[in-house]
Formats: C-alpha cells, structure tokens, sequence
C-alpha cells in the first residue's frame, strides 16, 4: 500500500474499520512503532492477542486478534483517536500530558525513552509526542 502518508492513522483507521465490520483479526502492515502500539493495546486489555510475521512483505505483518463484550458483543476498543499528526505535531511536558477519561483510558505518547502510556511517562517523569488516545 504504497503512499499512506500517516500510517499511525492508517493503522488506527483499521482496526476501528475491523471492528465496526464485526472482524475477529485484522492484519496491518508492520512497522517498528505500530509493534510497540501493539504491545502497548496488549499489555493494556484492549485486544485479544497479537502475532508478528516478519517474513511477509517489506515489513512484515501484525495480526490482531480484536476483543469485544461476552455479552453485548461491543468492541472493547470504543474509540481510538489520532492526536499528533505529521502535519500537526502535540508534544506535551510531564505536568501537561493528558488524562483520558479520568484514568480509563490511555494516551499513548512517544518519549525519548520510547513509546508508552501516559502514566509511565508521568512516572518516569518524561513528556514527549502524544501519539493517539485508546479508551
């Protein structure tokens, strides 16, 4: 897919598109940043699971398996959103990153010490790019 000029967004595109359609798995096109997203949804309860396949094309491909409600089938995923564009880059300091709906949901945010949720960068004391919010 060649000239996606935002592929956070695109990546975020996709899995809200998955999981309005009702997908189990959506399968995105690799990338460093997008596999540590990945991990960051992970380790934060909002997917299932996910697998990297390095052999698959340029940059490999990451399969994630989406969770939705046992009982009301919705999404656990309610939005995701895109904050610092390439056009528009948000940086915040340690005493300005965001709180997502009180604490619910994450912010991720790109630190000199990598990518990470809003609370380890608030607890490693470091701001940095704010990438997307996920609740």
């Amino acid at each position: 897919m060649a000239g996606v000029t935002d592929p956070i967004a695109d990546y975020l595109t996709r899995i809200r598109n998955s999981q309005q359609a009702g997908h189990r798995v959506v399968e995105i096109p690799g990338s460093n940043m997008k596999k540590k997203i990945t991990e960051i949804l992970y380790d934060q309860g909002f997917i299932h699971k996910y697998k990297f396949d390095d052999d698959a094309g340029h940059q490999g491909v990451i399969s994630i398996a989406l969770k939705y409600d046992k009982t009301t089938k919705e999404p656990v995923i309610k939005k995701l959103g895109r904050v610092s564009k390439p056009g528009l880059r948000k940086y915040s300091s340690v005493s300005e990153l965001p709180r997502v709906i009180n604490g619910l949901g994450i912010a991720i945010v790109s630190t000199s010490k990598g990518l990470m949720t809003g609370k380890e960068a608030k607890a490693n004391n470091i701001g940095g790019e704010v990438i997307c919010y996920v609740y």
